[in-house]
């Protein structure tokens, strides 16, 4: 039973190095595991070519997930955090490859700008990797900043190749 105090979260999930799938099936696990962390659905995911960062790098495997949470914001970007460097997550070369990435996308409809956490996610509007994912999940969602629904947002991005939905479980 979802308890109505808990905020609604989406989270998205990236990585092109490691055992991606398992990887992204024992992180979702973990959060799940928090006694403050409720997992509601999680999208199809996606293999998708390297969006800036250094050249050379593999395709992603992307998805979201979405969860309920008793968390703040914060406490679950730290959570998020955590389990990325559980998952051996280097952060040494900016959009560089890595093993895991957890962004918070959007939290209810926060709105915040401080040092540590921007909500929404400053480049989801942007990014073709975050919106399929997201639009699978909830098209229908509202971006607090741009008030347009998570469909439109996709619908305005230009055509891009290289982006495959795979039928894999997560």
């Amino acid at each position: 039973m979802i308890e109505k105090n808990k905020g609604r979260a989406f989270l998205g999930f990236g990585a092109n190095i490691g055992s991606l799938l398992e990887n992204f099936r024992r992180a979702k696990h973990q959060l799940a595991k928090h006694p403050q962390v409720e997992h509601i659905s999680s999208s199809p995911l996606y293999q998708t070519p390297p969006v800036g960062g250094p050249a050379g790098q593999p395709d992603y495997l992307n998805g979201a997930i979405e969860i309920r949470t008793g968390l703040s914001a914060l406490d679950l970007l730290q959570l998020c955090l955590q389990i990325e460097d559980d998952f051996g997550r280097v952060r040494d070369q900016h959009w560089g490859a890595r093993t895991l990435d957890i962004d918070l996308l959007l939290f209810d409809n926060l709105i915040i700008d401080v040092p540590l956490l921007t909500l929404p996610h400053p480049r989801l509007h942007q990014r073709h990797f975050v919106l399929l994912p997201l639009n699978d999940l909830a098209a229908e969602l509202n971006h607090p900043v741009f008030n347009e629904t998570v469909n439109h947002l996709l619908k305005t991005l230009p055509e891009t190749d290289g982006i495959i939905q795979l039928n894999e479980t997560w």
